[in-house]
């Protein structure tokens, strides 16, 4: 016959995982919620020059070097996964993805942002541990949100890149922000939107000339709502018709390519429709 310390041992066993489910519940309920960009709101986009936003933009992007803007939600730009204008000499130079002649990979279309090499996890976790730093100003400055630029550095390495390895540092760069406080934003990479979503683990996205390149459903189709979309003046993009497409993210703004203040002649900025009154 089983002594009495056996016939305890089941009701122990059920109230170790009671006690467990109540401290997980009590966990899940005490963890900070990151806010994720409001649905709908008019942006703007200043990565080259800050200024005063219009009253009414309920969502501000600005580079990591600028402040954010009080009132609005305001998302702090980061280039990920390639190097800014001016700032190529502050990275170690086995960083830099070289070619086979051992020339530093360049972007085609901006030629000052060299390419970081993430293909292997020694450089991703150097990398890492640099952006981490930024990440953390951001957070520090009041942002509420980051976005990683050049996720597809991949397509335009010849090769020598793919998308794994950008996955990979992609997620520990979300795993950073959301460490900060800070939500995830995905740039660009449209074609590989669900599997960053789903396995990064973005918040929500930036698309550049998603109605352009018709590759705005790829991104709603992977973050719905939360897809903040610029179109760019110097495509002779309609915007005025492009704000009726029935594929454009209801978040959408017109800037000039090189996003230049109001003071001058090359400024461009539109939204769809009234800007709402401040609040």
């Amino acid at each position: 016959m089983p002594g009495s310390s056996d016939r305890r041992q089941p009701i122990v066993a059920i109230l170790t995982l009671l006690l467990a489910a109540i401290t997980t519940a009590g966990c899940a309920a005490g963890a900070p919620t990151i806010p994720l960009p409001p649905e709908g709101a008019a942006p703007d986009y200043q990565l080259g020059v800050a200024y005063p936003p219009a009253e009414g933009i309920g969502i501000v992007a600005r580079d990591r070097g600028a402040a954010p803007v009080s009132g609005a939600y305001s998302i702090c730009y980061i280039n990920a996964f390639q190097t800014q204008p001016g700032e190529l000499d502050a990275w170690p130079a086995d960083l830099l993805l070289s070619d086979a002649a051992g020339a530093v990979v360049r972007d085609p279309a901006w030629p000052e942002e060299a390419l970081l090499d993430t293909s292997s996890a020694s450089n991703r976790a150097r990398i890492a541990s640099i952006l981490e730093e930024w990440i953390g100003g951001c957070a520090e400055s009041g942002f509420d949100a980051v976005e990683f630029d050049n996720l597809d550095t991949y397509a335009r390495s010849d090769g020598a890149l793919k998308l794994h390895d950008n996955l990979a540092l992609a997620a520990d760069l979300v795993a950073a922000a959301h460490e900060a406080g800070l939500a995830a934003g995905q740039k660009n990479a449209a074609e590989d939107a669900a599997t960053l979503r789903e396995r990064a683990g973005f918040d929500f996205a930036v698309a550049e000339e998603c109605l352009v390149f018709d590759e705005c459903g790829l991104y709603t189709a992977a973050y719905g709502a939360h897809v903040i979309a610029v179109e760019y003046s110097d495509t002779g993009i309609d915007f005025a018709r492009a704000c009726d497409e029935p594929s454009a993210p209801a978040s959408l703004v017109l800037r000039d390519r090189d996003l230049v203040g109001p003071g001058d002649d090359a400024y461009v900025f539109g939204v769809c429709g009234p800007l709402p009154a401040a609040r």
